[in-house]
């Protein structure tokens, strides 16, 4: 890589950092470009080079974001080898990070209404449902679900951990939602997992 894309890059790793921490903080209405290129040192045209709009920003933030929330689902379950405790490890790392000010702004409230629903869908689509495939696939593998049924549950627990992330974005009492979304997690996989009869 020469010394100029090095810096290209660098300068657009800046960007993005400093504006998911400006729109974690402040939301996206109130996180102006001025302010972006402030805190990040760089020049409009620097800014524009990169991201074409506000919005193309806000979209690489929120893929940084996402990016670090698969990290951490995916640790959680490391060397967990049986697929419900690895799902259930997975799924209890989110209900925790549902509860992070970044995390709730940027992918849980911001997100919809800037992107849209349907780029909101695709980019969650992205890096949450190919692992979930995976599980549904490891669980039919063992037969603890049907095969024809995979693809449409691991949309139904994507679509379920989604929504148990917007209670507990909408709470009053963040800890209390996470315990009760953490027993839902629990009780779901124990049920849609659970030996068959």
């Amino acid at each position: 890589m020469t010394k100029r894309a090095e810096q290209g890059l660098a300068t657009r790793e800046r960007l993005v950092a400093v504006a998911t921490e400006l729109f974690g903080e402040r939301g996206y209405e109130a996180t102006s470009i001025e302010a972006v290129l402030e805190a990040a040192g760089v020049s409009r045209g620097s800014l524009y080079h990169h991201f074409p709009s506000k919005e193309a920003l806000f979209e690489a933030a929120m893929q940084a974001v996402e990016t670090r929330v698969g990290e951490a689902t995916l640790a959680a379950s490391e060397g967990i080898t049986d697929v419900e405790a690895s799902l259930r490890a997975g799924c209890l790392a989110w209900v925790q990070l549902a509860g992070d000010p970044v995390v709730q702004r940027i992918i849980l409230v911001d997100a919809p209404s800037v992107l849209g629903w349907q780029r909101w869908r695709e980019i969650e689509e992205e890096h949450a449902l190919g692992t979930l495939k995976l599980a549904m696939a490891l669980a039919a593998a063992e037969g603890r679900i049907p095969r024809d049924l995979v693809d449409v549950f691991a949309h139904a627990l994507l679509a379920t951990m989604n929504e148990l992330a917007f209670v507990i974005v909408r709470s009053d009492d963040v800890e209390a939602a996470q315990r009760t979304a953490a027993g839902a997690v629990d009780e779901l996989l124990g049920r849609l997992l659970g030996p068959r009869s």
